[in-house]
C-alpha cells in the first residue's frame, strides 16, 4: 500500500509539472502530496526515470520543470520568419504610395505634411511591397515610387482598382482633421466604397 501511495503521489507530481508552462516550485508541489510521502524521493526517481528520455526532468532553483534534453534539441530547432508590426509612419507611407503611384518622396512628404525617414522607405523595400517605378521628366528627375504585385498578394488585391475608398481610411483612422490622401480619392464611387474591403484593416491584420 505504502509503494503504491508513492506510485500515485509521483504520478501527481509527474502531471503537475508536465502540464504547467512554468517551472513549479516546490512548495506548491509539497500542497499537493502528503507529508508521509518523501517528495525529495519522488524528485529523485522522476529525474532517474527521465535520464534516457527526449525530455529531462530537472531542478531549477527551487522548483522543478521538464526541459528538453540537450542531445536532442538540435533536432527540434524551426526557423521561422517572424514580421514585424509596421510603424504608423510607414502605413501612412505605404497608403500613400498605392493611391498616388508613381509618386516622389516630396509628393508622400506634403501629403502626409511631414517628412519621412529613409528608414520608412527601407522597411518597405525590404518587404518587397514597393519598388522604384523609374524618374519624373522634371527638375532634379526625382526617383518615383509604387507597390508591387507582392503587395498586392499579400492584401488580397487583385489590382490597384480593388484598392478601399476614402470613407475606409477614415473609419480606419488614416484620414482625419489633415487628410493623408488627397483628393484623388475622389473618383472612387459610393458604391464601390461599400464593396472594397479596408486597406488599412489589412495592413493592420497582416501585421499584428
Amino acid at each position: 500500500m505504502k509503494k503504491n501511495n508513492f506510485e500515485f503521489f509521483k504520478n501527481v507530481v509527474e502531471a503537475i509539472v508536465f502540464s504547467s508552462s512554468e517551472p513549479v516550485r516546490v512548495d506548491n508541489l509539497e500542497k499537493r502530496v502528503p507529508s508521509s510521502i518523501d517528495l525529495n524521493k519522488i524528485f529523485e526517481q522522476l529525474k532517474k526515470d527521465y535520464l534516457e528520455r527526449g525530455i529531462n526532468f530537472e531542478k531549477i532553483n527551487n522548483s522543478w520543470a521538464f526541459r528538453t534534453a540537450p542531445e536532442v534539441s538540435e533536432n527540434l530547432t524551426i526557423e521561422r520568419v517572424v514580421r514585424k508590426p509596421l510603424s504608423r509612419p510607414a502605413l501612412e507611407t505605404l497608403s500613400i504610395i498605392a493611391y498616388h503611384q508613381p509618386v516622389t518622396r516630396a509628393e508622400i512628404e506634403d501629403i502626409r505634411g511631414v517628412s519621412i525617414s529613409k528608414g520608412t522607405l527601407d522597411i518597405l523595400l525590404e518587404l518587397q511591397w514597393i519598388k522604384p517605378k523609374g524618374r519624373r521628366q522634371s527638375p532634379g528627375r526625382p526617383l518615383t515610387w509604387g507597390t508591387t504585385e507582392v503587395f498586392l498578394d499579400i492584401f488580397g488585391l487583385q489590382d490597384l482598382s480593388a484598392l478601399p475608398g476614402l470613407a475606409d481610411l477614415k473609419s480606419a483612422g488614416l484620414v482625419g482633421a489633415k487628410p493623408l490622401i488627397t483628393d484623388d480619392l475622389s473618383k472612387f464611387e459610393v458604391n464601390e466604397e461599400k464593396n472594397q474591403k479596408s486597406l488599412i484593416e489589412k495592413l493592420v491584420k497582416n501585421n499584428d
